[in-house]
């Protein structure tokens, strides 16, 4: 049995009877490994770099779920909006906006994932608690049409304490729950809370995970090239 069948049949026991699921994260990693996991039953991989992601999808199966999971910047939308099933990471009102826009060009309607910043880490992108409220009593993010926000995603510290990654988890969590029952209370598009990496999901999953970015445990390490 090859490392990468072992790695996702792990996984799949481990998710089992959670409701979460497994995004594989296959940035850097060839089209020939993604279909290995592909052809294992994997259907949702995540990418964070615009240009390989294009470059990806046309030569793999059109059933995969592709999620976009990195930094996006605003002007590169448009190259992913005929086909991205989710993107985990908006952090601006504005990025939203942009998406929606795009969407609406392609006449799609694109899910979307707040990015809540709990790290205490300044490199992390993200809304910070506070930054979300405000963004969504505003409610001008009722106004898009081609948007559809289904939740939050996060990172939590890069740290070996798993108490303080437990405890950002649970924050983010609770900050989840929150917005659902004030802004998205009729709204059951909004369920999903994206958070724990390879080193990490565990814990994720114990704080009520429901997507789980998993990349060098499915793959192996990365080249960078």
């Amino acid at each position: 049995m090859s490392q990468l069948k072992t790695a996702l049949n792990k996984l799949y026991k481990q998710l089992d009877g959670t409701g979460a699921q497994l995004v594989a994260v296959s940035k850097y990693h060839p089209a020939e490994a993604i279909r290995e996991a592909y052809d294992e039953g994997q259907r949702i991989f995540g990418e964070s770099h615009v240009q390989e992601l294009c470059a990806k999808v046309p030569i793999l199966p059109d059933d995969i779920e592709w999620h976009f999971i990195g930094h996006l910047q605003t002007n590169k939308v448009k190259y992913i909006a005929p086909f991205i099933s989710l993107i985990h990471s908006v952090d601006t009102f504005k990025l939203l906006k942009e998406i929606d826009r795009q969407a609406s060009k392609c006449g799609r309607t694109i899910d979307c994932l707040l990015q809540l910043h709990i790290a205490k880490e300044e490199t992390k992108f993200g809304f910070l608690p506070e930054e979300l409220s405000a963004m969504l009593s505003q409610e001008e993010w009722k106004e898009l049409r081609n948007v559809r926000i289904c939740g939050l995603m996060c990172m939590a510290t890069n740290t070996d304490d798993e108490q303080q990654i437990k405890g950002e988890f649970h924050e983010a969590h609770t900050i989840f729950e929150h917005l659902k029952a004030t802004y998205f209370t009729d709204n059951d598009s909004f369920k999903q809370l994206s958070m724990g990496m390879s080193d990490d999901y565990p814990i994720a999953l114990s704080e009520g995970s429901t997507l789980i970015r998993v990349g060098s445990l499915i793959f192996g390490e990365r080249n960078y090239g």
